[in-house]
This record gives structure tokens, C-alpha cells and sequence, in this order.
């Protein structure tokens, strides 16, 4: 009795030498099952290629690579487009895959069985190698026919290598046209920025940073050239002053002399009136209106004109002057004409102070709006410099990318070879006669030891003391041997005690 007590080796040996036969049956009878299966069921053919990831000829650090998205994700990404049914059905219909079943099946299911036999499978590093990028993958096909597996093969192979050549192109593509782009945008920018940088130093020629210590040397000097101006105006004045009076004393006396020549006339008191009223008029601009000269000239002039006036209700008639007598002498044209000459100079310092004020006060706003102008021109500058330095940073990436372009045409950067071509399958794949055969003989071999574990688990029936104590729960008193164990154990002491006779018999005889 075993029930839900440990089998043990006596138990098990029991069990086997009365239910032995079950072992060979069911083993037969799986291994039996496991080959004909594979007899019968539908052969599979599977052809293999691999393909590995070729490495760019020219290094990264003389051109960078455009496509930086990693090989495991753009070999994924590859897959499902390859493996969907815009991709897949040409194939069917080009190898004319499934002719019986094309008129009866949809074409989404023909797709998906398909679909079902390509399996991609990457290559795993070398141990110790730093880039985890796997080298390659494999391609494999599964499929009811040899030659079509490796037609169906060959066209997965090439669309993977078609698709990466695609994507690595238009990527490029799309990259060099994005950074042209983005290149004449920033261009115009610095265009920009520089006219108005330009437009700026047009406006603020002399206002710049920098030129604040040339303002001040320019305005100290201007201030010179005004102090001296004032000077030189002042000096010239003062002698246009002198030789009025001169002129004025010598004009008088002059005309004095013509007067005591010809008597005295209206006509000579005119001019000695008009010669004192100039000469009045000289002094009160030198002199207050209380100086004796301006008191004198005054007196002067009332006489005379008192002399007119009687001369004028006397009747008496006017001399005229001959012509000789009327030329001024030298000295008095040598007077007036430096006199003149006197008016020019003071003409052109006034008009030299002028310029020289407005300059200065042209160097005064310059000095003024220095900060308010350089702050402005540090805008203006640190914006040109940034537009410069992103027009550079772009102009090296489009560089790069064009070269990058280059090498993809010429096909010197990473691209898909096919190492192995598809193979072409002699032996079908599936199923496996020796692991079918195998699995069915090990299979029937664990089923006979699980119907032995389960006849020896529901047999109830008590075979020594232990099965009586536990079955029963009671005390065993005293056991019967069976009768073949005390036969065999009678015969074994015949057989010793004939041993130890023969010898005392041979000594007898």
C-alpha cells in the first residue's frame, strides 16, 4: 500500500516487476506517434542569409555622419515597413506564392503567413568590444518549398538593402536641404545686421567707442583756436577803432586846410559839419558821453551849424571848389583802404569764430551722447556677432553635410552587405525526424513512468509490517512469512549444511 505515503525502493521494485511491460509499450507507441508525425505533417524549408553593417570608409571626426539614430531602432523601423502588406503582396504576386489558396484566402491572411516565416535576427557583438552596435543580422524564411524560400529570401534581402539605402539617402537629402535653408535664412539675418551696423557708423562717425579721447584732444584745441580767435578779433577791432580816429583827425584837418582856402562856405561848413558828426560819432563809441572830446566835438558841431544857418539867411553864395583842391591827399586813401582792409580781417575772424563755436559745440553733443551711442553700437555689435556665429556654425554643418551627401552617393558610408547569399535548403526544416522520433520515444518513456507512479499511488493492498501499521493504525504483533520466502529460506540451509558433510564424508571413506 502506497496511498499518500513515500514510495520506496522496495515499492518501486515491486511495481516493476509486476507492471514492467507498460514501459517498452508506451515508448514504442509515442516513438511510433513522433515519427509518423513527422512523416506526415507539411515540410518547411528555411533559407538564411546574413548581412552585415559596413562601417564608413572616411572617419566621423573628418565628416559627421548625418543619421545618428541607432542601428537597432532603424533596423526595427525598417522591418515592420518591409514586413507590412504594401511590401509584401507584390512579392506574393510575383513569385506567385500560394496559387491554390489566392482565389479562396484573403489576401491580409496570405500576407500574415507569410509574414510568419521571416524571422530577423541581429548579430550579437564581440565580448570586450566598447560599441554594442550589433554587426549584422540574419535573414531567414521559412516556406513549403526550397527554391521559394530562397527566392523569398533573396527579395527581403533586397528590399532591407534598398530601404536602408533609401532612408540613409533621403535623410541625407532632407538634412543638406533643411541646413541650406536655415544657412540663407541666417544669412539674410547677417546681411541685416550688418547694413544696420554700417548704417550706424554712417550716422556716428566720430560718436564710435574709442573715439571719446580724440573728442576731448579735438574740443581742447578748438577751445585754443577760440581763445586766440577772440584775441586776434579783439586786436583787430582795437586798430579799426585807431585808424578811424586817424582817419577821422586827418580828414578833418584836411579839410580845415581845403576851408582856409577857399573861405567859409556853406558848402565847406557841410563837410566840417559832417566830418565832426563822423568824428562824434567815433568817440561816443570809445568814449562816455560826459569825455571833454565828446563835449568838445559837440561844441564844435553847434558852432558850426550856427554858422550855417546864419550864412544860409545872409544870402551869401557858395564858392565852388575847384577840382584839384577835392582829391583826397595819400595818407587818407592809404587810411581808408587799410581800413577796409581792417573790416575784411575782422569779417573773417567773426566768421572763423562762428565755425569754431559751432564746432565746438558739435564736439560738446559728440562727447554728450557718447554712452547713450555705445550702448547702441554694443547692441548692434553683440547681435551682428551672433548672427555671424550661427552664419559660421551653419555654413561648417552644411559643409559637412554636403560631404556627407557625397559619400553616400559614392556609397562610402554605412551601408548593408551581404555576406552569406540565401542559402538554398535541401533538407526541409521542419519537421525534425530524429527530434520528432526523439521526443516521441522520451515522451512515451515519461508516460509509462506516470502510469507506473499512478498504478503504484492507487494500489491499496498491504505487501510488509509498514503497510499493515500505517493502513491499519494498529500494533503488529507477530507476521507469517509467505510460504515461497520460508521454502527458499529452508532450501538455502540444506544447501550450507550439505557444504560442511562433504568433507567429514570424504574423511570416512
Amino acid at each position: 500500500m502506497v496511498g499518500d505515503n513515500p514510495i520506496s525502493v522496495s515499492d518501486i521494485k515491486r511495481v516493476l516487476r509486476r507492471w514492467w511491460w507498460i514501459l517498452p509499450i508506451t515508448t514504442v507507441f509515442f516513438g511510433g506517434l513522433g515519427t509518423l508525425a513527422a512523416l506526415v505533417l507539411p515540410k518547411k524549408y528555411m533559407s538564411q542569409t546574413m548581412v552585415l553593417v559596413e562601417q564608413p570608409t572616411v572617419s566621423d571626426k573628418i565628416v559627421a555622419p548625418v543619421i545618428n539614430e541607432d542601428l537597432n531602432r532603424r533596423l526595427e523601423s525598417m522591418q515592420q515597413q518591409i514586413l507590412s502588406r504594401s511590401r509584401l503582396q507584390p512579392v506574393i504576386e510575383k513569385l506567385n506564392l500560394y496559387p491554390n489558396e489566392r482565389g479562396k484566402v484573403h489576401m491580409e491572411d496570405l500576407v500574415d503567413r507569410l509574414r510568419s516565416g521571416v524571422k530577423i535576427t541581429p548579430l550579437e557583438p564581440m565580448a570586450g568590444t566598447q560599441n554594442r552596435q550589433f554587426p549584422g543580422f540574419y535573414i531567414n524564411v521559412t516556406f513549403n518549398n526550397g527554391q521559394l524560400a530562397q527566392q523569398i529570401c533573396s527579395e527581403i534581402t533586397s528590399m532591407f538593402l534598398a530601404e536602408n539605402a533609401k532612408k540613409r539617402g533621403d535623410a541625407t537629402g532632407r538634412t543638406v536641404e533643411f541646413v541650406q535653408q536655415a544657412l540663407s535664412e541666417a544669412q539674410k539675418k547677417l546681411d541685416d545686421q550688418d547694413a544696420k551696423l554700417a548704417a550706424f557708423k554712417q550716422r556716428h562717425p566720430y560718436e564710435q567707442p574709442g573715439t571719446e579721447n580724440t573728442n576731448l584732444s579735438l574740443l581742447t584745441g578748438m577751445n585754443t583756436q577760440l581763445e586766440s580767435n577772440t584775441q586776434s578779433l579783439s586786436r583787430a577791432q582795437q586798430e579799426k577803432a585807431l585808424t578811424e580816429s586817424l582817419l577821422a583827425q586827418q580828414e578833418a584837418s584836411w579839410k580845415q586846410s581845403i576851408s582856409s582856402e577857399t573861405g567859409a562856405n556853406p558848402e565847406t561848413l557841410d563837410q566840417q559839419l559832417t566830418v565832426l558828426q563822423d568824428q562824434l560819432v567815433n568817440l561816443e563809441a570809445r568814449y562816455t558821453p560826459q569825455h571833454p572830446d565828446v563835449l568838445k566835438t559837440q561844441r564844435a558841431i553847434e558852432e558850426l551849424k550856427k554858422r550855417i544857418a546864419a550864412q544860409q539867411r545872409a544870402g551869401v553864395p557858395a564858392p565852388a571848389i575847384s577840382k584839384p583842391n577835392a582829391i583826397e591827399p595819400p595818407n587818407l586813401q592809404q587810411l581808408r583802404a587799410r581800413l577796409r582792409q581792417e573790416d575784411i580781417s575782422i569779417a573773417d575772424l567773426t566768421k572763423a569764430q562762428a565755425t569754431i563755436q559751432a564746432q565746438i559745440r558739435t564736439l560738446q553733443g559728440r562727447i554728450q551722447s557718447s554712452p547713450v551711442v555705445e550702448q547702441e553700437f554694443k547692441d548692434l555689435t553683440r547681435d551682428y556677432q551672433t548672427a555671424s556665429e550661427n552664419y559660421n556654425d551653419l555654413l561648417k554643418k552644411s559643409n559637412s553635410a554636403e560631404l556627407a551627401g557625397v559619400l553616400e552617393n559614392k556609397q562610402e558610408s554605412e551601408t548593408f552587405n551581404i555576406f552569406d547569399p540565401p542559402s538554398l535548403p535541401n533538407q526541409p526544416s521542419f519537421p525534425n525526424k530524429l527530434l520528432f522520433a526523439g521526443g516521441g520515444f522520451g515522451g512515451g518513456l515519461a508516460i509509462g513512468f506516470a502510469l507506473l507512479y499512478l498504478l503504484a499511488a492507487m494500489d491499496k493492498s498491504l505487501h510488509n509490517e509498514r503497510d499493515v501499521e500505517r493502513g491499519l493504525k494498529l500494533p503488529l504483533l507477530v507476521s507469517i512469512p509467505s510460504l515461497d520466502v520460508v521454502a527458499g529460506q529452508v532450501k538455502r540451509v540444506a544447501n550450507m549444511v550439505d557444504k560442511d558433510l562433504q568433507p567429514q564424508r570424504g574423511v570416512s571413506a
